[in-house]
Parts: C-alpha cells; structure tokens; sequence
C-alpha cells in the first residue's frame, strides 16, 4: 500500500513538471530560472537594475552592498578618527596610518600600495607626506630604499582609534563562535571578489 501510494505521489510530480514546461513553452519561455531582468516579478535590491546579469543576478545585489558598505566604512573611519583625536583626515591617510603600524614593522611605498590594492603610488606618497607633516609617520632611507614606520605620536593615535571602536563598534556585534566564522567567511569572499574584479579590469582595459 505504501509502495502504490508513492508510485502515485511521484507519477503527479511528473505531470505537474511536464504541464510547468509545457506551459512555459507555450509562452516562449524555455527556463523555469528566475530571471535577472524582473520578468520573474522578483524585485532585485540593487542601484543598477539595468546591470543585473540572468547568470547571475545576485552578484548585482552584493554589489550594492558593497557600494553602500564601502560608504558606511568611509564615514566610520574618519568618525572614529575625529574621535581619537584627529578631523578632517581622508579615509586613505586613515588606511595608510594603520598599516605602517601594522606590526611595528618599517614598510616601503610599494609594499604600502600593494597590501591596500591602491594602484596609484602618489596618492599614498601624498597622505605620506600629510601624515609626516602631522608627525605621525617619518621616513629612513637605507641605500635607495625609503622606508615608513609610525612615530611615538602615531602609534598613540592608532591606540586611541581602537579605543574609540571597541566602544562604539564592536558592541554591535555578539562574538559568538558561528557570527565569527560567518565574518571569516566573507572576509575570504571579499579577498577572492577582488581578485576577479582586479581580472576584469585589466580585461575592460584591453579593450
């Protein structure tokens, strides 16, 4: 009885899906896929609904995540930093700053602009510059080498920006073992999407 009872649940199935194709068919319209341009009905939360791709139109909607993610990071940043003490410094002499201290260790402009994924090196040798006149950083030269380093000031600073951010950010977030391995995750994604866009980038300029 209970063989007979599936064989008939499983013999409807079939008959849903080929009347669901059939009638796709019928319309012109061969994938039972979601479409990316809206013919589904299904509303795609995006900036750019023109830009939405049927292969993969979730792309799309990370990508406006990231617009408005990137914006919010910008703002928080020079936030937190007119809160340890310092206005009106751009968000790139913020990302610079920190990573000459990183780890207590002298770094050469080519290192600084290769770990930030920024491909103009004067835009970082100007926040240099701007950050040397505020006495955060100073430079050595080692033969032809210049190399940066933070100074007493500047690592104060950085101390005073984390103060600031585990005040005011991180209570937002819980510190539970499965939240962290989810923000692990991304990070790993976000790494990996760079590197495609750095590829469709040099792709778009070959063009």
């Amino acid at each position: 009885m209970y063989k007979t009872s599936i064989k008939c649940f499983n013999y409807v199935v079939e008959q849903i899906q080929a009347n669901i194709i059939m009638a796709k068919k019928a319309t012109g319209k061969t994938s039972l896929k979601p479409s990316g341009g809206g013919e589904s009905g299904v509303r795609r939360i995006v900036s750019s609904e023109h830009l939405v791709s049927d292969k993969c139109p979730e792309l799309s909607e990370l990508e406006f995540g990231l617009i408005i993610t990137s914006h919010a990071f910008g703002r928080w940043m020079t936030r937190c930093m007119a809160g340890a003490g310092v206005k009106d410094m751009t968000e790139t002499e913020i990302l610079v700053v920190h990573h000459v201290n990183h780890r207590g260790r002298e770094k050469k402009l080519a290192d600084i602009c290769f770990v930030l994924n920024i491909e103009d090196t004067h835009v970082v040798s100007y926040a240099l510059k701007k950050l040397a006149n505020l006495d955060l950083v100073s430079n050595t030269r080692r033969g032809k080498e210049v190399l940066w380093s933070t100074t007493d000031a500047g690592r104060a600073l950085c101390e005073r920006y984390r103060q600031v951010r585990e005040a005011c950010l991180m209570p937002g977030f819980s510190g539970a073992e499965d939240e962290n391995v989810r923000l692990g995750e991304m990070a790993r994604l976000l790494r990996t999407l760079s590197g495609r866009y750095d590829q469709g980038a040099r792709a778009a300029s070959s063009i």
